[in-house]
Order: structure tokens, then sequence, then C-alpha cells
């Protein structure tokens, strides 16, 4: 029915079909796809080790040099992420605290993405007393977390640990 040769041509000629097909029709493919623009803005919620907890956002130089400082506590279920403009190692301290923390410093995986983060540096404890002592972690950070006290330890988190933004 076909020689060697032809049937080579004639598999070429079917792949070169399919795969100008394939281009050609990629898009109907990819336009049902939904990606929701990441906002930081619109960050309520962050997962951390299977759990969900409620946070509140200092992204201005202001609320980031006030933090938590001067209030009475922080539940178990709350945290503050601090939101930085670019990758650095942001030192932070215990100036005005009424109660201990711990300071969990975020940066994306290597593939850069905001949304897929990572755990760099955990500082565990971070007592009132401590201050003026500064903690800086041994990488570039480009968010910072503050949690209750323990909840490291509780949750069994670690360096490399996933952390998700959400906006519930």
């Amino acid at each position: 029915m076909f020689s060697n040769n032809n049937f080579s041509v004639f598999i070429v000629v079917v792949f070169l079909i399919i795969g100008f097909f394939l281009i050609t029709n990629i898009n109907i493919w990819t336009s049902n796809v939904k990606i929701k623009d990441f906002n930081i803005n619109d960050v309520n919620y962050i997962k951390i080790a299977g759990k969900i907890i409620k946070t509140e956002l200092a992204l201005t130089p202001e609320t980031q040099e006030k933090g938590l400082s001067g209030r009475k506590e922080l539940k178990e279920d709350e945290s503050m992420l601090f939101v930085f403009n670019h990758m650095g190692k942001y030192s932070f301290w215990m100036k005005d605290m009424n109660f201990p923390i711990d300071i969990i410093w975020l940066a994306p995986f290597r593939n850069g993405d905001e949304r897929d983060l990572r755990i760099i540096y955990i500082k565990k404890d971070a007592e009132p007393k401590s201050y003026p002592e500064a903690f800086t972690p041994k990488e570039e950070a480009m968010y910072v977390l503050e949690v209750f006290s323990s909840f490291s330890e509780k949750n069994n988190l670690k360096e490399g640990n996933k952390v998700e933004f959400l906006s519930l």
C-alpha cells in the first residue's frame, strides 16, 4: 500500500497537521481558565500549616512602624502581615509590645510568584523585654508575619513551609 518512503512522508504530514491544529486552537482551551489577579490589598486571611488565620495588613511605613505595639493581646487566630515593596533583610524589634510573639519572614519560592510563598526564618517567642534587640532573617524576605507566641511551635512550623494568602 505505502512504500517506506511514502509512509514516512505520510506520518510527517499527519504530525504537522496535528501540530498546526494544537497551536492554532490553544486559545480555545486556555480562554476558559480564570486566574484571579493578585492584589495584596484583598488579602485578609493566611493559610499556614493547614490553619487559616485572620490577618491585618501593615502596608504603610506608619502602620509598619507601629505594628502590634501598644495592643493588649493577639488572639490565636489573628496575625499582622507586614508588606514590603521589595525583597530585603527587614529587622524587627519588640518596642512597646505588651506580649510575646512569633515573627515569621516570608519570601516567594525561587519562581518569584508573590502568591507562592515559603517561610525563610522564624523568631520564636520574641519577648517584649528583648527590646532594643532587633531580629533579622538570614536571607531576604518580602513579607513578615507576626503571630501569637508559640504558634510556630504548636503548628510545627519550619523554614521552607508553604504559606498562602487568601481573600475570604
